[in-house]
């Protein structure tokens, strides 16, 4: 497509459907924790393994996925993504036992979605959209996601009581296939370092790594970033059967999904305006105590449809609020150059967070029958989080201009 059809508007509304398209699945997978487990007779913890897998797959994959997409362009990253992602739903009805489900659930839906969710059109956005779009792009493309979780959620539950989970997976595999023709739209250009200058950046991709891992800030960024992954999986995979085992019928636990992806939408477009008006670092740490504050809320109180429908609201305008400053952050650090493999680093401790939090559910669950100690320790993560962010420098890092070539 070429330039001059590929408006900004045109970017981020294809960008848009594609993070709406591949984050609604994944966010709608507490409503598929329980049926998955009584077909088979598993206890939680196998299903939540598998989930585990794909938060863990999908962070390791997104820095060679972002050099790739960095070096050659995101479309093919993002169609192998979208095809990876459509044969892991379809193969899940056919897992029958726990590898199986391991390998569709866990690792092809895990190494599709780090070819194909929003970090990588984050990445794209940084490249293809004018400066004075970036950080609104930044916050709209985090929000679709949260709108796909929003969609999806109540979708998959009316599904799931209709038809059975074996056929709402079938059917969100058809609808990623559409991810397909709308990369088109987010062709990047091709990485040349000729004619670069020192000020745009390193000329390859270990020299990128080399100043990233070098910036004591990159690293604080990285070690907040874990906190955010660990909640949103926690919550996304525990929260509906947490919800029934507190006598909350299981479509409130739907609807509560919904109201965080609804209510992210919110969360991420201020987030993506407030970047621009106050430091990023200071908006990361606020919204981590924030969340802090609000789970020891929702663990004292009493539970009930009200108070589940309130947490919802309230987390979904913290949920994925940490994107837009995290990825600009990125930016203003090192540039739009290697935005897509660096912030994938960033992502991978997120994913990491991911891993533990869908996996310590699981286990404590069935070691303990509660999930009280899980809440607490995302409580004491958020605290930390919103510590490490404050001493964040943001400010370019010193370059010196590339010397003549001899």
């Amino acid at each position: 497509m070429s330039s001059s059809v590929r408006s900004p508007l045109i970017v981020i509304l294809c960008g848009c459907a594609i993070a709406a398209l591949t984050f609604g699945p994944r966010s709608a997978v507490g409503l598929l924790l329980t049926p998955i487990s009584d077909s088979h007779g598993w206890g939680r913890d196998v299903f939540a393994m598998s989930f585990a897998i794909q938060n863990l797959l999908w962070g390791v994959g997104q820095p060679f996925a972002g050099a790739i997409a960095d070096r050659f362009g995101a479309t093919r990253v993002l169609m192998a993504g979208g095809l990876l992602y459509a044969a892991g739903l379809a193969l899940m009805p056919f897992s029958t036992d726990p590898l199986a489900m391991h390998l569709s659930a866990g690792a092809l839906i895990g190494f599709g979605l780090a070819g194909a969710s929003f970090s990588l059109v984050l990445g794209a956005f940084g490249k293809l959209l004018p400066a004075e779009w970036r950080n609104i792009g930044f916050g709209l493309g985090t929000a679709a996601g949260s709108f796909g979780q929003f969609v999806f959620s109540p979708f998959a539950s009316a599904l799931v009581r209709g038809y059975g989970w074996e056929a709402t997976v079938l059917v969100f595999a058809a609808l990623m296939l559409l991810v397909v023709p709308l990369s088109l739209a987010l062709a990047t250009p091709r990485s040349d370092a000729a004619g670069a200058s020192r000020a745009d950046g390193p000329d390859t991709v270990l020299g990128a790594l080399r100043e990233a891992f070098s910036t004591p800030s990159y690293w604080l960024l990285v070690t907040g970033f874990f906190t955010c992954g660990f909640h949103l999986a926690f919550i996304t995979a525990h929260l509906p059967p947490y919800l029934l085992d507190k006598g909350v019928p299981a479509a409130v636990g739907g609807w509560t999904l919904a109201l965080i992806g609804l209510a992210n939408i919110v969360g991420s477009l201020a987030s993506g305006v407030l970047m621009g008006r106050m430091p990023k670092r200071l908006l990361l740490s606020a919204i981590y105590f924030a969340r802090a504050g609000l789970i020891a809320a929702f663990v004292l109180l009493p539970v009930t449809p009200a108070s589940s429908l309130l947490f919802g609201a309230g987390i979904g305008l913290l949920w994925l609020s940490t994107v837009p400053p995290t990825s600009g952050i990125v930016a203003t650090l090192f540039g739009v150059r290697y935005l897509t493999m660096l912030y994938g680093f960033v992502f991978f401790s997120h994913q990491v967070g991911s891993f533990f939090g869908v996996w310590l559910g699981g286990l404590l669950f069935e070691r303990d029958g509660s999930y009280d100690v899980v809440w607490w320790i995302a409580i004491g993560l958020s605290l930390m989080s919103g510590l490490v962010n404050l001493p964040i420098r943001e400010r370019p890092v010193a370059r010196g201009a590339l010397a003549p070539a001899e």
